[in-house]
């Protein structure tokens, strides 16, 4: 087991030289961490990079795997602080107003999982991104694969690909409004749809849940109150 381990950092430090030595004194950012190689690049030269990935016989990264969206409002942050809860039993530490920061310039990313067939190497690429639309080029021309991955990136953050050949929603319904993968959509939707067996079809209405925050229940068992079964073990003892 510690020889593969070895094995793999070996193959990775080799990938991270590769691309150090590709993209030297270049604008980029290669981060290796977790045994994994992340390397953040510029919105406005992804394609080039991407293509330089794909062509350079040292890299060969031929596929893309995955892309997606993320959205980095709120990152790090949580509404819930069971830290601090009662010992009494229940937790109600519930942060209600936590700032979004949606006006963060890198609020959004794209993130692509590329891999090597050649090498049997993998390589997450990251972009940033703000603003209302974010926007980034298609990477469709480098991988054909994108093409999905990009439509759905688009249906639920509102990211937008320049150069899709046809960039429009994949997963939610027609006419959808809002992106629902963005921190500040709210949870509960803003329609909710219902057969009508008068008008004989779907209609949309304006949603009737009220919004609420989950609260975790913390259980903490006292000194004086055994935990189930521990009765049993005591009295085998």
């Amino acid at each position: 087991m510690a020889t593969e381990s070895l094995t793999h950092t070996a193959r990775l430090d080799s990938l991270a030289a590769a691309i150090r030595e590709e993209f030297a004194n270049e604008e980029i950012e290669l981060i290796q961490r977790l045994g994994e190689l992340t390397l953040e690049v510029p919105a406005e030269r992804v394609l080039d990079v991407c293509r330089r990935l794909r062509d350079r016989d040292a890299l060969r990264f031929e596929q893309l795997i995955d892309l997606c969206g993320v959205d980095y409002a709120a990152y790090g942050h949580s509404e819930w602080d069971t830290e601090a809860a009662s010992n009494e039993g229940f937790g109600r530490g519930v942060d209600r107003d936590l700032d979004l920061a949606v006006d963060d310039p890198r609020r959004f990313g794209v993130v692509y999982h590329l891999l090597s067939l050649a090498y049997n190497h993998r390589l997450r690429l990251r972009v940033r991104l703000g603003g209302e639309q974010p926007i980034v080029d298609s990477a469709v021309e480098i991988w054909v694969a994108a093409n999905w991955f990009e439509r759905e990136a688009f249906d639920l953050y509102g990211i937008l690909f320049r150069g899709h050949p046809d960039l429009r929603r994949i997963l939610t319904d027609y006419g959808f409004v809002g992106h629902p993968f963005r921190k500040d959509f709210p949870l509960v939707g803003q329609v909710e749809m219902r057969y009508d067996p008068e008008q004989r079809r779907v209609v949309y209405e304006p949603v009737s849940i009220e919004p609420r925050v989950l609260v975790p229940k913390v259980i903490r068992h006292t000194a004086e109150e055994p935990r189930a079964g521990a009765g049993g073990e005591a009295g085998h003892a």
